[in-house]
């Protein structure tokens, strides 16, 4: 017997038999999309299918194809945290310094630290650079001078206004903590070209961690060996020196009857995935006891490239700066898959000045940063040019969000800006003396080809030969990515 019901509203509602039909139907549907979806058929597009690096646990780092070729094998990030002024730096704005000392006209009476003053012309002087004429400013003149080589990013925004924040989103692609950085994403893709390093180093600021700490250049939910490797120029990491009592024949004995024991313990265990990727990160460790002492002999280079880099000049914290710049070439040079080198820090790990955030006193934080920063970040790309790695070497410059164009309620420093900021790449793929995108006339807001943080991710990960909508990791229940749902390549950039 077939029964139907009216509704309140006068409408037919399903009877029983078409209920059960329909729902039938429903459930072969998706039973039919979950099966053409595992075997990668889904929506007739076989190119987009999502892509599982074959990862063997007991070789984790071993080197993996990309998804495309491309020229780049290595990326270099030197992040900037703490928020470095575009207007102050690589957006040019005559605007600014026609209205200096005016109200500004329709922007906010109130931004992140509260009341804001007057527009601020640049505190530096900008000049025209190179064949390409690009306008930078006198903060940074080693860096402007390289103008030419570089690829801008004009038209950034994010989605955040607070520091810790800003730097999870810049280098995981998420406000919280608890999601792969950037150089773990390429890392468990890609895998190392080089047996005795680990596939990615995150160098950290002779000050200590950025705010965001350890977050900034962790694993996440991917496996713990394609977290980065922390240490710098001054400090190895722990635990790599033999002790005194222990000679080199000793060393290599005990780790030749360990790798046999582990043989051994893998062939009883041969299904245990997690025994089989400790061990090899144990002995990765112990390979390092050579390899990291060797690659850290720093002041064996020439005395012309401490002279190009500044390990001889300035303050402390420059030529500690410089030597970690040194240490990042050579580990590009060794085969390093990653390397990301950090100028600036957590200002609670101490006194004074520590990173690029410039709330009071722009001209002397900035100052501080950039005598810190300048000489050394450029030598560091002059010299990976002048060896020929700056070919299938990408570059990336960072900063998590810009500054105002206008001054803070003080009147001597400028407010977060999270709508516009800029960037550069350099390398590998890029086009040279090229700038993409522009800011409004005062540097406020991302305008013409406006450009998220995703976006330039995404971009990132296609110049390493990386679809960011394929490379996936299943976690939670969920596919997830880098640009979460979000996300294009700006191929007006590339070469």
């Amino acid at each position: 017997m077939s029964i139907e019901t009216i509704s309140p509203w006068g409408r037919r509602l399903l009877h029983r038999r078409s209920f059960l039909r329909h729902t039938a139907g429903s459930l072969g549907a998706l039973g039919l999309s979950q099966l053409l979806q595992k075997d990668l058929l889904l929506g007739a597009n076989h190119d987009q299918a999502t892509i599982h690096p074959d990862i063997k646990p007991d070789h984790p780092y071993a080197p993996r194809p990309p998804h495309f070729a491309v020229p780049a094998k290595r990326l270099l990030i030197i992040f900037c945290p703490g928020a470095v002024s575009h207007v102050d730096t690589f957006d040019h704005k005559p605007m600014l310094t026609k209205l200096h000392g005016q109200k500004p006209p329709g922007l906010p009476a109130i931004t992140f630290e509260g009341p804001s003053g007057n527009i601020a012309k640049p505190f530096w002087e900008f000049k025209p650079r190179g064949q390409s004429g690009k306008m930078t400013s006198e903060l940074l003149p080693n860096l402007g001078a390289l103008a030419d080589d570089f690829c801008f990013f004009h038209a950034l925004h994010t989605d955040t206004s607070a520091h810790p924040q800003g730097e999870n989103f810049f280098n995981t692609g998420m406000t919280m903590e608890g999601f792969p950085s950037l150089g773990a994403w390429v890392s468990y893709a890609l895998g190392s070209e080089n047996e005795e390093l680990p596939a990615f180093v995150a160098i950290n600021d002779p000050r200590g961690l950025a705010r965001s700490g350890k977050n900034n250049f962790g694993n996440g939910y991917l496996p713990a060996a394609y977290q980065g490797t922390d240490f710098n120029a001054k400090q190895p990491p722990a635990n790599l020196r033999r002790p005194d009592a222990y000679s080199s024949r000793d060393d290599r004995a005990t780790r030749m009857l360990l790798a046999h024991l582990n043989k051994r313990h893998l062939e009883t265990y041969p299904e245990d995935a997690n025994l089989a990727a400790r061990i090899a990160s144990y002995e990765l460790a112990g390979r390092m006891q050579t390899s990291v002492p060797k690659v850290m002999e720093i002041a064996k280079e020439p005395v012309h490239i401490h002279r190009a880099y500044g390990t001889d000049t300035g303050s402390d914290l420059k030529r500690a700066y410089a030597r970690n710049c040194i240490l990042a070439r050579r580990l590009l040079e060794k085969g390093v898959r990653i390397v990301q080198l950090f100028n600036g820090s957590d200002p609670s790990g101490g006194n004074g000045i520590t990173n690029w955030d410039s709330h009071a006193n722009i001209l002397k934080t900035h100052a501080t940063q950039a005598e810190i920063m300048d000489q050394p970040s450029a030598a560091l790309i002059s010299d990976l040019k002048q060896r020929g790695l700056l070919e299938d070497t990408l570059v990336a410059w960072c900063t998590e969000f810009g500054r105002m164009p206008f001054l803070q309620g003080n009147g001597t420093g400028r407010d977060h800006n999270p709508g516009s900021f800029t960037c550069f790449l350099a390398g590998a793929g890029v086009k040279r003396g090229f700038s993409f995108g522009q800011s409004d006339a005062y540097g406020f807001k991302a305008a013409v080809d406006r450009t998220s943080v995703y976006d330039f991710n995404a971009t990132l990960l296609h110049l390493m030969g990386l679809d960011h909508l394929r490379l996936n990791y299943y976690h939670n229940g969920l596919e997830r990515r880098l640009t979460s749902v979000h996300g294009h390549v700006v191929r007006d950039v590339l070469t």
